[in-house]
């Protein structure tokens, strides 16, 4: 059997998975490889917010190279389905050219689009999307998400009961039977992809990776993210800029509150997790970078018979 053409790397945010991919870079390079990591985040296509965002540094992209992170400028728009044309190529032309991709990612529906042929939803039937906002303006999210929850569990599972956005979505979606039609669909490592890929869950002790989350807002702060996000602000940030984790909160400094959204993005990512087919889960409490990597690198090689 041969070996995956692929390597996915996911996880939450704080897990460490950037440390991991380039302790997996240099052991794939001893194999004769040439790995290079394509990002699969959300926000980390945006110039100016590498702080916010976490996107990989000099030293670390000195490392591995990495693709799809910072080409974006901060008041452009940007959509799964854009990401999905852009990683379908990077990916076909590095394996075209000899080369390892190693996508690395916490977005799960980037992931996806990554890997495989996203289906993209429809729009929603014409009226529903503005009686749902009449009833958000009415009700507030969190009685929406509640409307959502009746509905369809796994879904409200994925949405915090604040974000308004993918609260509304979701309903027109239930509305238009959709939703549930594609309830479950997590059969994208099996039979959907469009290369053979080996995907990878990194988890951590809960408590640990609160902690560290936390410690990684305070590095963030300490290196100035607060001016970051104010001058990505004066610039125009687009409204998927503005998703980015922590950066309505850093406006107006309030640090614990990005704190706790982040520990409860966090969850939903763990959670989306689990819901992944063929899988294969590392723990990588209290374990060093390298020792994960390890492990991964021997399932990579254990694909190959």
């Amino acid at each position: 059997m041969p070996r995956a053409d692929v390597i996915a790397l996911f996880g939450p945010t704080g897990v460490g998975k950037t440390d991991v991919a380039i302790e997996l870079a240099v052991r794939l390079r001893e194999l004769g490889e040439h790995p290079v990591a394509v990002s699969a985040d959300a926000l980390q296509v945006y110039q100016g917010l590498e702080t916010l965002t976490g996107a990989a540094g000099p030293d670390e992209r000195a490392r591995l190279e990495h693709r799809l992170i910072s080409f974006l400028p901060v008041d452009a728009s940007f959509s799964a389905g854009q990401y999905a044309e852009l990683a379908h190529a990077e990916i076909d032309a590095l394996l075209e050219a000899g080369a390892r991709p190693v996508v690395v990612g916490g977005t799960g529906l980037y992931l996806r689009a990554a890997l495989a042929e996203l289906s993209l939803w429809p729009p929603p039937p014409e009226g529903v999307r503005e009686r749902w906002l009449a009833e958000l303006e009415r009700r507030g999210a969190p009685a929406l998400h509640a409307v959502l929850r009746e509905r369809a569990p796994w879904a409200a599972a994925e949405i915090g009961p604040g974000d308004r956005q993918r609260i509304i979505r979701a309903l027109e979606l239930s509305d238009a039977g959709e939703l549930e039609r594609h309830a479950g669909d997590s059969e994208l490592w099996t039979e959907g992809v469009r290369r053979s890929t080996l995907l990878i869950g990194l988890v951590m002790e809960r408590r640990q990776l609160y902690e560290r989350i936390n410690a990684r807002v305070d590095a963030m702060i300490a290196a100035g993210v607060q001016n970051e996000v104010r001058r990505a602000n004066a610039a125009g940030a687009s409204s998927t800029a503005r998703k980015a984790l922590g950066f309505e909160e850093l406006l107006t400094g309030e640090v614990e509150s990005m704190k706790r959204r982040t520990r409860n993005y966090a969850r939903r990512q763990l959670t989306w997790m689990r819901k992944l087919a063929a899988v294969h889960i590392i723990d990588t409490t209290g374990r060093s970078a390298a020792a994960v990597a390890e492990e991964g690198l021997a399932l990579w090689v254990g694909k190959g018979g």
